[in-house]
This record gives structure tokens, C-alpha cells and sequence, in this order.
């Protein structure tokens, strides 16, 4: 894995540990970095289910303020240490081991900053979106996330399976509006516009 562009350009970073952390492939990140445009600068950024951060390590090149990562998985949070650590990114960076679904994990400082992320990124791992359980706990997150839980405005870009989630079960978070997601081959990118109809521009 590498930095695509922006600051870091071209510096590698450490991978996942396993199989089962999947980094996003190099031109499907930077078609979506094409799509976000000048939304990533200046911008507060929250990397949910983050891995090895490969999606906030890109922004934060890229001229973003700052960045949480979340992430469950103790050994892909060493490697993001390390990558972190390799960026000299540190001042920039705060991260958080648990559960990326949980709201107590995605404030940006203090609690009682009311600082909140208005770029957000969810990678969440195929076998969640693909349970009953995992997906309505995933659909109750972006409702929050969508509608209180980020800055005004805040874009919200959901990486998923093309065939794991239908736009219209994102209907009653996007204001009556019917998402569609851009697909690259295997991968879906829905972005989400928190006080606004969701929007694939």
C-alpha cells in the first residue's frame, strides 16, 4: 500500500495482517478521492473500521485537518501505529480501539469540544453488512451519523459489496431520496450528505 498523492506521495505504508482486513484498492481510493475534491481539505476527518488507515492516512496527506480512526482488530491498530508513526503524523492523529458502530467512539477531541467530523469513511467488513443483526446495527449508525452525529453538511462515504446493500434501504436516512453508488467492479462507494439528500457526484 502506498499514499497516492498530496504531501506523502508515494511513501508505503504497512498493510493489513491478515486476510480478513481488506485495504481498498489504489484506484478505487483515488477515484474517490477524485469524487470528494476540495472536500478533504481543512477537513475533519472520522475513519470508521479504518484498518491499517489507509483512507485517513490519504486525506490527512492530502490536506485534511485532522483524523479518529476506529478500529477493533489490536494487530491492524499496531500497524496503523506504525504508519502514523513513519508519516510523523502524530499531533494530527487520534485513535481509538473498539467498536466503529459505537457513537461514545467518534468524537474528534475532548467530549465537551462539540468538535465533529464532517468527512467520515465506513469500510465495514462484508460478513457485518451480510447478518440481520450487523446490518440494522449498521443502518442505525447512519442515521445518527447523518443526522446530528457530524458537522452540518458532513459527507459520509460507505464502502460495501455491490450486491450487500440496496439504495432503497437508505431511503428514510437521504430525505426520500434513492442513493446509488458508484461501482468498481467488486466495490460500491455510496456517498451520503448529512443534512442533505444523498448525492453520488
Amino acid at each position: 500500500m502506498r499514499i497516492i498523492a498530496g504531501e506523502f506521495r508515494g511513501r508505503r505504508l504497512v498493510g493489513p495482517p491478515d486476510r480478513d482486513t481488506r485495504p481498498m484498492l489504489d484506484r478505487v481510493r483515488e477515484a474517490l478521492f477524485s469524487t470528494l475534491g476540495d472536500r478533504v481539505e481543512g477537513a475533519r476527518v472520522l475513519d470508521l473500521f479504518a484498518g491499517t488507515g489507509s483512507l485517513g492516512l490519504e486525506a490527512l496527506s492530502r490536506g485534511a485537518k485532522e483524523a479518529r480512526f476506529v478500529e477493533r482488530d489490536r494487530r491492524a491498530l499496531e500497524r496503523l501505529a506504525d504508519n502514523v508513526q513513519t508519516l510523523d503524523l502524530r499531533d494530527r492523529v487520534r485513535t481509538t480501539r473498539g467498536d466503529a458502530l459505537s457513537p461514545s467512539n467518534w468524537s474528534l477531541g475532548e467530549a465537551e469540544s462539540g468538535v465533529r467530523p464532517d468527512l467520515v469513511f465506513m469500510d465495514p467488513p462484508y460478513p457485518l453488512i451480510r447478518t440481520r443483526k450487523g446490518r440494522a446495527s449498521l443502518i442505525a449508525a447512519l442515521d445518527l451519523l447523518l443526522n446530528g452525529a457530524t458537522a452540518p453538511g458532513a459527507t459520509l462515504v460507505l464502502h460495501t459489496h455491490p450486491r450487500d446493500l440496496r439504495g432503497t434501504e437508505l431511503i428514510t436516512l437521504c430525505h426520500g431520496h434513492t442513493p446509488e453508488p458508484r461501482v468498481y467492479g467488486n466495490t460500491a462507494l455510496w456517498y451520503l450528505q448529512a443534512g442533505h439528500d444523498a448525492e453520488a457526484d
